[in-house]
């Protein structure tokens, strides 16, 4: 079953602030790690293979080979079947405490 795939504003926030970081640095790099961030959240549509999320009912997808985790929850449809929501996109070094988001 295909689910749609919704990015919350904090998730595109935070998407855009890490690719303009990484892009003054590498352009190049910069297009490569959004458009590999931005599969990562549309497999999820496909397979959510994540683990339990550090926030009580979300899960966690860390991005194969980057220092980046997507944190997602599913969203019931009033049609019926749910959505994946990924909340935010956040590096791997920032400690953040259980059921709080990184400040």
């Amino acid at each position: 079953m295909k689910r749609s795939v919704l990015w919350a504003e904090s998730a595109i926030e935070e998407l855009d602030k890490t690719i303009a970081y990484i892009a003054a640095r590498n352009p190049m790099a910069a297009r490569k790690v959004y458009g590999e961030i931005h599969k990562a959240g549309d497999d999820l549509g496909v397979a959510a293979t994540g683990r339990r999320g550090r926030v009580t009912g979300t899960y966690e997808k860390v991005i194969t080979g980057r220092p980046y985790i997507i944190a997602y929850a599913f969203l019931p449809l009033a049609a019926g079947g749910e959505a994946v929501v990924i909340l935010h996109v956040i590096h791997t070094a920032r400690d953040w405490l259980e059921d709080h988001w990184p400040g």
